[in-house]
Protein backbone atom coordinates (compact mmCIF):
# COMPACT_ATOMS: atom_id res chain seq x y z
CA UNK A 1 0.00 0.00 0.00
CA UNK A 2 1.35 3.40 -0.96
CA UNK A 3 1.08 6.54 1.12
CA UNK A 4 -0.63 9.51 -0.48
CA UNK A 5 1.85 11.59 -2.53
CA UNK A 6 2.16 15.23 -1.56
CA UNK A 7 -0.38 17.45 -3.28
CA UNK A 8 0.96 20.45 -5.20
CA UNK A 9 1.91 23.20 -2.75
CA UNK A 10 1.69 20.88 0.30
CA UNK A 11 4.64 20.64 2.67
CA UNK A 12 6.91 17.83 1.50
CA UNK A 13 7.46 16.40 4.96
CA UNK A 14 10.25 14.17 6.15
CA UNK A 15 10.70 10.56 5.14
CA UNK A 16 10.98 7.87 7.82
CA UNK A 17 11.49 4.13 7.66
CA UNK A 18 9.31 2.27 10.16
CA UNK A 19 10.14 -1.25 11.27
CA UNK A 20 7.11 -3.10 12.62
CA UNK A 21 6.97 -5.88 15.22
CA UNK A 22 6.50 -8.47 12.46
CA UNK A 23 9.82 -7.42 10.87
CA UNK A 24 8.32 -5.60 7.90
CA UNK A 25 9.53 -2.13 7.05
CA UNK A 26 7.74 0.73 5.41
CA UNK A 27 8.85 4.15 4.23
CA UNK A 28 6.42 6.93 5.21
CA UNK A 29 6.20 10.65 4.66
CA UNK A 30 5.51 12.71 7.79
CA UNK A 31 4.45 16.33 8.07
CA UNK A 32 3.73 18.47 11.12
CA UNK A 33 0.09 18.95 10.08
CA UNK A 34 -2.38 17.82 12.74
CA UNK A 35 -5.97 17.05 11.84
CA UNK A 36 -8.26 17.95 14.75
CA UNK A 37 -10.31 15.15 16.25
CA UNK A 38 -13.89 15.26 14.89
CA UNK A 39 -16.17 16.70 17.58
CA UNK A 40 -18.81 14.32 18.88
CA UNK A 41 -17.53 11.34 16.90
CA UNK A 42 -16.11 7.95 17.87
CA UNK A 43 -13.50 6.27 15.71
CA UNK A 44 -14.09 2.51 15.72
CA UNK A 45 -12.27 -0.40 14.14
CA UNK A 46 -12.05 -4.13 14.58
CA UNK A 47 -9.16 -6.43 13.84
CA UNK A 48 -8.51 -10.13 13.84
CA UNK A 49 -6.05 -11.60 16.35
CA UNK A 50 -3.11 -10.64 14.14
CA UNK A 51 -4.12 -6.96 14.02
CA UNK A 52 -5.52 -7.06 10.48
CA UNK A 53 -8.37 -4.57 10.04
CA UNK A 54 -11.70 -6.33 9.46
CA UNK A 55 -14.14 -3.44 10.05
CA UNK A 56 -13.97 0.34 10.31
CA UNK A 57 -16.52 3.08 10.71
CA UNK A 58 -16.79 6.25 8.56
CA UNK A 59 -15.01 8.37 11.20
CA UNK A 60 -12.01 6.02 11.04
CA UNK A 61 -11.97 6.27 7.25
CA UNK A 62 -12.24 10.09 7.32
CA UNK A 63 -9.50 10.59 9.91
CA UNK A 64 -7.07 8.11 8.37
CA UNK A 65 -7.27 9.58 4.87
CA UNK A 66 -7.54 6.08 3.40
CA UNK A 67 -10.65 4.60 1.81
CA UNK A 68 -12.43 1.72 3.55
CA UNK A 69 -11.24 -0.59 0.76
CA UNK A 70 -7.64 0.46 1.41
CA UNK A 71 -8.00 -0.18 5.15
CA UNK A 72 -9.83 -3.52 5.26
CA UNK A 73 -7.31 -6.35 5.13
CA UNK A 74 -4.36 -4.18 6.14
CA UNK A 75 -2.44 -4.37 9.42
CA UNK A 76 -3.58 -1.69 11.86
CA UNK A 77 0.01 -0.52 12.11
CA UNK A 78 -0.37 1.30 8.79
CA UNK A 79 -1.45 4.17 11.08
CA UNK A 80 1.67 3.96 13.24
CA UNK A 81 3.34 7.34 13.54
CA UNK A 82 7.13 7.30 13.90
CA UNK A 83 6.79 9.40 17.09
CA UNK A 84 5.06 6.47 18.82
CA UNK A 85 7.51 4.32 20.79
CA UNK A 86 7.41 0.57 20.20
CA UNK A 87 7.03 0.03 23.97
CA UNK A 88 3.57 1.63 23.90
CA UNK A 89 2.39 -0.96 21.40
CA UNK A 90 4.07 -3.82 23.27
CA UNK A 91 2.07 -2.78 26.34
CA UNK A 92 -1.14 -2.65 24.28
CA UNK A 93 -0.55 -6.12 22.78
CA UNK A 94 0.51 -7.67 26.10
CA UNK A 95 -2.68 -6.38 27.71
CA UNK A 96 -5.21 -7.39 25.07
CA UNK A 97 -3.62 -10.77 24.34
CA UNK A 98 -3.95 -11.49 28.07
CA UNK A 99 -7.66 -10.67 27.81
CA UNK A 100 -7.42 -7.22 29.44
CA UNK A 101 -8.62 -3.83 28.23
CA UNK A 102 -5.97 -1.25 27.26
CA UNK A 103 -6.32 2.55 27.33
CA UNK A 104 -3.86 5.14 26.12
CA UNK A 105 -3.04 8.18 24.05
CA UNK A 106 -1.98 7.43 20.49
CA UNK A 107 -0.61 9.62 17.73
CA UNK A 108 -1.77 8.16 14.42
CA UNK A 109 -0.28 8.76 10.98
CA UNK A 110 -2.65 9.77 8.18
CA UNK A 111 -2.21 8.64 4.59
CA UNK A 112 -1.23 12.21 3.60
CA UNK A 113 1.61 12.29 6.18
CA UNK A 114 -0.29 14.36 8.75
CA UNK A 115 -1.38 13.05 12.12
CA UNK A 116 -4.17 13.01 14.67
CA UNK A 117 -4.27 12.21 18.38
CA UNK A 118 -6.80 9.92 20.04
CA UNK A 119 -7.59 8.47 23.43
CA UNK A 120 -7.91 4.78 22.58
CA UNK A 121 -9.64 1.92 24.37
CA UNK A 122 -8.85 -1.52 22.97
CA UNK A 123 -10.72 -4.61 24.17
CA UNK A 124 -10.41 -8.25 23.22
CA UNK A 125 -13.45 -9.81 21.54
CA UNK A 126 -14.01 -13.12 23.36
CA UNK A 127 -16.20 -15.91 21.98
CA UNK A 128 -16.57 -19.29 23.69
CA UNK A 129 -13.75 -18.40 26.05
CA UNK A 130 -11.17 -17.49 23.42
CA UNK A 131 -10.02 -14.24 21.88
CA UNK A 132 -11.20 -13.92 18.27
CA UNK A 133 -10.19 -10.32 17.62
CA UNK A 134 -10.03 -6.83 19.05
CA UNK A 135 -12.18 -3.70 19.00
CA UNK A 136 -10.68 -0.25 19.32
CA UNK A 137 -12.80 2.77 20.16
CA UNK A 138 -11.10 6.16 19.98
CA UNK A 139 -12.37 9.32 21.62
CA UNK A 140 -11.36 12.96 21.55
CA UNK A 141 -8.19 13.30 23.62
CA UNK A 142 -7.54 15.78 26.41
CA UNK A 143 -5.05 18.34 25.05
CA UNK A 144 -3.27 18.44 28.44
CA UNK A 145 -2.86 14.66 28.34
CA UNK A 146 -1.68 14.81 24.72
CA UNK A 147 1.07 17.25 25.78
CA UNK A 148 2.07 14.90 28.60
CA UNK A 149 2.04 11.89 26.24
CA UNK A 150 4.21 13.74 23.72
CA UNK A 151 6.80 14.44 26.42
CA UNK A 152 6.69 10.88 27.74
CA UNK A 153 6.96 9.34 24.27
CA UNK A 154 9.87 11.63 23.40
CA UNK A 155 11.72 10.33 26.49
CA UNK A 156 10.85 6.71 25.63
CA UNK A 157 12.27 7.05 22.12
Amino acid sequence: MEDMPPSPGAPAGATHVLTHADGTTRQVRVTDIETPYPLGKLIVSRTDTRGIITQCNPSFVDMSGYTADELIGQPHYILRHPDMPAAAFRDLWNSVQAGRQWNGYVKNLRKDGGHYWVYATVVPNIRDGRIVGYTSVRREPSRDRVAAAEAQYREMR
